[in-house]
C-alpha cells in the first residue's frame, strides 16, 4: 500500500476508535472515550516527528500515542496549548453591599 492510499483510507475515518481498529490496536474504550482528542493529537505529533512512511510506522505512532494516555493523563502530557500557559491568578471582587444578600 502506498502512503497516498494509506492517507486516503485514514482521511475517511471519523473517530479514534476507527483508527485503533484499523491498525488493530487493542484498546480500553473508557480510556479512549475520555482522552480521544489527546490521543489523536499526539498521534499527529508523532507522525510529524518520525516522518512515518508506511502502515507499520503509522501503527507504531498510534500505539505509542494511545499508551501515553493509558499510563498518564492530559494535564501531565500537555498535548494542547492550554496546558502550557502559566496559571493566572484571578482576583474576584464582591461588593460589600452584596455580602449576606440572597442570590
Amino acid at each position: 500500500m502506498t502512503t497516498t492510499n494509506l492517507q486516503q483510507e485514514l482521511s475517511e475515518m471519523t473517530s479514534a476508535e476507527d483508527f485503533l481498529d484499523y491498525f488493530e490496536i487493542a484498546f480500553d474504550l473508557q480510556v479512549v472515550e475520555v482522552k480521544r482528542l489527546h490521543i489523536l493529537q499526539r498521534f499527529h505529533d508523532y507522525l510529524q516527528q518520525t516522518n512515518a512512511l508506511d502502515r507499520a510506522d503509522y501503527a507504531r505512532c498510534l500505539h505509542r500515542a494511545y499508551r501515553d494516555f493509558v499510563d498518564s493523563d492530559a494535564r501531565t502530557e500537555k498535548v494542547f496549548k492550554v496546558f502550557h500557559r502559566p496559571a493566572q491568578p484571578r482576583e474576584v471582587r464582591i461588593p460589600l453591599a452584596d455580602i449576606g444578600r440572597p442570590a
